[in-house]
């Protein structure tokens, strides 16, 4: 089987084979990417792409964070791509090296809401889209990446695909096409990092995978393989790729998609070992007199902003971040990333001392530090994400992250209007993209 025979394959799973356990991490990503969409909806980049689109003509199908009016299904992917990763403080999948729920959910809900699906059918359509995003990104490799490929966008346009097109019943010969078609159309560049290009990159992931699920629905044709055939995606924007090893063990009986890894912090999850790491040495940063951090040399081009200009460049400064946890500045309050940090003195002079180096062993989940305190002594400390937590613990710390963003009341009405899925309609989980109700007031 070729990769778009396995996508293919994917997106017609039967429900009943979906593992209980899958569709819970589904359940979590969709609290985390409704509450991060909410809490961004009032950013300076969800104003001006809201607007953009209620300005454009077209069809009211679907919802979208931030106003009541509704669009169409493309265009309400392009917005909630786009406004929940405005504060980039949504999961992660470090196989798929990129974001999935920001990508995919908001391709999944528009067009469950405009075939009046339900709720619990737009979570399993975003799971397999999810795990099929996982899968290109594998197939596609870390090369692509490294290249300056943003795969959030590119395989994850894939996996928006997979979704819209279950959603629309798609068949084998329309799935293909419309994989096929979205191949010419997934883009996106990690040059956007640090700008309003980088939430706008999940966006065009989502809207692009309406449009060709849409288009394949209506009979338009596509290359037989345009995702891993002669001239297709895969190799024309890989230089090395594996079509069978990311496929081995497939689902149902594995679901990468498990592996995912949820933002407790409001920067870039590259950044997260090395802020869980300084937190354990429980230092004060006026007694640091050095700190030495080691990750994988391939988060240079992601990280290693020296000299951040803004509050959104220093999600992705080492040097910065690492100041701020050491002088015990809150890095999972999204309030905190202001243009002021990077000019606060007491934060650019402990920078200065922050050496970033780099060791091939680590993998993508590692990070370490060494902190050379002005006493002499010093300490090391070294962090893995991929350390799996009790689900338990996982749950309490995304609600808390909601508390944090969205208020203790709205965060409670989240959880708790989320934990209904199975009740829900697509139109009742649109209503939770704003303030939600009572639970007394939900109909189902």
């Amino acid at each position: 089987m070729s990769s778009i025979d396995h996508l293919i394959s994917l997106a017609a799973m039967p429900a009943k084979s979906i593992p209980a356990s899958a569709r819970r991490y589904a359940t979590l990503s969709l609290f985390d990417w409704i509450m991060c969409g909410r809490a961004g909806a009032q950013q300076d980049l969800s104003k001006i792409i809201r607007k953009y689109v209620l300005e454009d003509a077209g069809r009211k199908s679907a919802s979208v964070f931030g106003s009541k009016s509704k669009v169409p299904s493309r265009a309400a992917a392009l917005v909630n791509g786009t406004i929940s990763h405005a504060l980039d403080y949504d999961d992660t999948h470090f196989a798929h090296i990129g974001h999935t729920s920001v990508g995919i959910y908001p391709a999944a809900l528009a067009v469950g809401e405009e075939v009046k699906a339900k709720a619990s059918a737009i979570r399993d359509a975003y799971l397999l889209g999810a795990e099929a995003a996982c899968r290109i990104g594998m197939v596609l490799g870390r090369g692509h990446y490294q290249k300056g490929f943003h795969q959030t966008a590119t395989a994850g346009a894939f996996g928006a695909t997979v979704a819209a097109g279950r959603l629309y019943q798609l068949n084998a010969k329309q799935m293909r096409a419309a994989l096929s078609l979205v191949a010419t159309r997934a883009s996106g560049l990690k040059s956007q990092f640090g700008t309003m290009g980088k939430p706008y990159n999940a966006g065009i992931a989502a809207s692009n995978g309406v449009e060709a699920a849409a288009l394949a629905k209506r009979g338009f044709t596509s290359a037989d393989d345009g995702v891993g055939g002669p001239q297709g995606f895969v190799e024309t924007h890989a230089e090395i790729f594996d079509h069978v090893t990311p496929w081995q063990d497939p689902p149902p009986r594995k679901f990468i998609f498990e592996d995912v890894q949820y933002k407790l912090h409001a920067c870039c999850h590259g950044t997260h070992a090395l802020i869980e790491a300084l937190k354990k040495a429980q230092i004060s940063g006026a007694d640091v007199e050095s700190i030495t951090v080691t990750t994988h040399p391939r988060w240079l081009k992601v990280c290693d902003i020296k000299k951040p200009r803004t509050g959104l460049e220093v999600k992705f400064s080492y040097v910065h971040l690492a100041a701020m946890v050491a002088y015990g500045v809150d890095t999972s309050s999204e309030k905190i990333f202001t243009d002021a940090l990077v000019k606060d003195t007491k934060l650019i002079n402990l920078a200065k001392r922050v050496q970033v180096v780099t060791d091939e062993s680590y993998n993508d989940t590692t990070q370490s530090v060494v902190i050379k305190l002005k006493s002499g002594q010093s300490q090391s400390i070294r962090h893995d994400l991929s350390d799996r937590v009790p689900m338990s613990e996982l749950e309490a710390g995304l609600r808390n992250k909601a508390k944090g963003l969205l208020g203790k009341i709205q965060a409670e009405k989240l959880w708790t209007g989320i934990a209904e899925i199975e009740k829900l309609s697509a139109a009742n989980l649109a209503k939770l993209l704003h303030a939600s109700q009572s639970k007394s007031k939900l109909k189902y």
